[in-house]
């Protein structure tokens, strides 16, 4: 029975290969877009609730409106909503870079809301140092807020990417391959359930090592 088992997986090892590496591509490309524009984004409307000069507050009320449309919306509907605006940006709908995009919009939302939780939760005594030290606003979020919240972002970016692996899954949809898209057409669809259940242990065990890592991260550079 073993043998005929490694025999199976090893006939569809080189598309494990490819769908692993397209799932990895696509959670890449969203966890980036995630940090370099869901982390300001966070931040800014962090800022327009806590700060005694607030920021645009125009501007603070339509990204809280875009955070929480993105969030609310149903994945699969959103990414079949998207598909003319992944064809006017890409010129395709279809392909891993193509997935990658929804993707990289429900990343930046998440980790936006979730960057604006843990930045509440730092203590106001903290705000008011910075304030009668007289910090600029990149000073008070650089050497302050970031610094006091760093373990607390770093489990939100760690819930974020696991939120990814999951919604990646379903990108076969529009042609983005991955690994569900795998477990689906080359397990489910043939009835090669050795094959699905291979895919789908492979997805938790890489869960497991995220949700480990950030966790063992956070606990390091946690200093309180």
């Amino acid at each position: 029975m073993m043998t005929a088992y490694i025999d199976k997986i090893s006939y569809y090892l080189p598309e494990l290969t490819k769908s692993l590496t397209e799932s990895g591509l696509m959670i890449l490309i969203s966890i980036v877009a995630a940090i370099v524009v869901g982390l300001p984004l966070g931040t800014f409307v962090y800022l327009t609730k806590k700060m005694p000069t607030k920021p645009n507050q125009f501007l603070g009320v339509f990204l809280n409106g875009y955070i929480n449309i993105v969030r609310s919306f149903p994945f699969l509907l959103f990414v079949v909503a998207l598909i003319p605006f992944t064809r006017l940006v890409l010129g395709t709908a279809f392909g891993t870079y193509a997935a990658a995009l929804p993707l990289s919009f429900v990343a930046i939302a998440l980790y936006a809301r979730l960057t604006e939780q843990v930045l509440l939760e730092v203590p106001n005594d903290i705000l008011e140092l910075a304030q009668s030290l007289g910090c600029t606003k990149t000073q008070l979020i650089f050497r302050f807020l970031y610094v006091e919240a760093r373990s607390g972002l770093v489990l939100a970016l760690t819930s974020v990417i696991i939120s990814m692996v999951s919604y990646s899954t379903v990108m076969g949809v529009i042609g983005g391959g991955g690994i569900g898209d795998f477990a689906l057409r080359y397990g489910y669809q043939r009835y090669e359930y050795a094959v699905m259940y291979t895919a789908i242990v492979l997805m938790i065990l890489f869960v497991s090592l995220i949700q480990i890592s950030g966790s063992f991260l956070a606990r390091k550079i946690n200093k309180k």
